[in-house]
């Protein structure tokens, strides 16, 4: 069997989408290489005897690469994390800028209500007076 018939044969055993769908239900990275392993041996096992040392090189480079990827993928995640972060530290501070506010506004809420009132008492108060008044005349 040839190296090209055993790689493509374990390529269409690794389908991203599965593993993917694998991830999305929680199952972890480890538990689905063992999986694929365990499903695979006997085609791992002809992948390694047919395996030339540039191979293994090559190999090596392949695991380079993924390695930088990954890392890459983990950079852009932490900055969008930063960023969402300083977007929750922005509107925590609008919630407590609002709050110290609302405490300003209440006392003028009160202010206005009290007044009103205050108002419409001492009209009253004045029209006793002016009524007693007429009366007493």
């Amino acid at each position: 069997m040839s190296i090209t018939k055993v790689l493509n044969s374990l390529e269409k055993s690794w389908n991203r989408d599965d593993v993917l769908k694998k991830i999305k239900n929680g199952l972890n990275t480890d538990g689905i290489v063992n999986e694929f392993l365990e499903k695979n041996e006997s085609d791992i096992k002809k992948l390694n005897a047919l395996l030339t040392p540039e191979d293994v090189d090559l190999l090596n480079q392949v695991e380079q690469l993924s390695i930088c990827e990954s890392k890459l993928i983990n950079k852009i995640n932490n900055l969008n994390y930063l960023k969402i972060n300083e977007n929750h530290h922005i509107l925590n501070k609008r919630k407590t800028t609002f709050s110290n506010n609302l405490a300003t506004n209440r006392i003028s809420l009160f202010m206005i209500n009290w007044s009103n009132k205050f108002v419409v008492i001492a009209l009253l108060a004045i029209s006793a007076i002016a009524l007693s008044k007429q009366a007493w005349t």
